[in-house]
């Protein structure tokens, strides 16, 4: 296929000898399957995005450092420096979550560079060696459901103790490699202690995941790991292998039920409509 002008730097400087085909397309990025040597890798190029785009994500970014006081003033007025630093940064913290995440023992692709704007990765695929399918388009029987989700719970706490949260998880950044889920797409991810919607956003992120498996195992909808992992991580007690059980005492004085529940309805509209957006950018292509 002809090479996309956002990889032919990377030919000419050696880091990739060729590109073999589109992956997928979205908003954000373009990932392509690509030949470095011997090795079948991903690479994601990353879009510019306009200025509404900063502005939507302006709660994710909450909590992130960046290099100098005049980087932080220009994103915060928006002005044209500044949407070019927010474009950086947000490129960064994926580049950064991936190899920050892969130490902490999170599986996600191993990242082998960061060159010209374009996120070189590991490609996850099936036993097959094809592409591996999203969490979203596999069926599954209810023992692997429920072994996938003890799985992601594990997963989304080592994240927390990484002081991360992905902010956008969900059945269609979930890939289903032979080995289990791995998590992709982390340019969103959160700062647990910096951001005030990170507790938010850690229970929006496990209900995406258990309203996803509860298809196939329905009681998963009576657990609560949000809840729990939180709990655990303001106390101090969450471990990367902290023992979960999904269950958690609410409050009733505070009337927390109300907010989980609204909070599961919001995560299934969210769903609803990430899918079809990724439907739509898939017929682009």
């Amino acid at each position: 296929m002809k090479t996309p002008p956002g990889l032919q730097a990377l030919i000419e400087d050696g880091v990739i000898d060729q590109v073999l085909r589109p992956l997928k397309s979205g908003k954000e990025a373009s990932v392509y399957v690509v030949r470095a040597g011997d090795d079948v890798r991903c690479a994601k190029v990353y879009k510019d995005l306009r200025q509404r785009s900063f502005q939507a994500r302006a709660q994710y970014q909450e909590g992130r450092k960046v290099r100098g006081s005049r980087q932080g003033r220009a994103m915060a007025r928006a002005s044209a420096f500044g949407r070019k630093q927010a474009e950086e940064a947000w490129k960064n913290a994926e580049v950064d979550a991936l190899y920050r995440l892969s130490d902490a023992g999170v599986r996600v692709p191993r990242p082998f560079g960061f060159f010209n704007g374009v996120l070189v990765m590991e490609l996850v695929t099936d036993a097959d060696g094809h592409a591996a399918p999203r969490l979203g388009e596999v069926d599954l029987d209810a023992e692997t459901a429920r072994s996938y989700h003890r799985f992601l719970m594990q997963q989304v706490a080592r994240m927390l103790c990484a002081e991360s949260i992905h902010g956008d998880l969900s059945e269609y950044n979930v890939l289903v490699g032979p080995d289990g889920p791995v998590i992709i797409d982390l340019p969103q991810v959160v700062s647990a202690s910096g951001n005030n919607a990170a507790r938010q956003m850690l229970r929006r992120d496990v209900g995406n995941l258990t309203i996803s498996l509860s298809r196939f195992a329905p009681e998963l909808l009576d657990t609560h790991y949000g809840e729990e992992m939180w709990a655990l991580f303001e106390r101090g007690e969450l471990h990367p292998d902290s023992a979960l059980t999904g269950r958690f005492e609410f409050d009733e004085s505070t009337a927390d039920v109300d907010s989980v529940m609204q909070s599961i309805i919001d995560a299934r509209q969210e769903a609803l409509i990430r899918q079809q957006g990724r439907e739509a950018a898939e017929e682009d292509l």
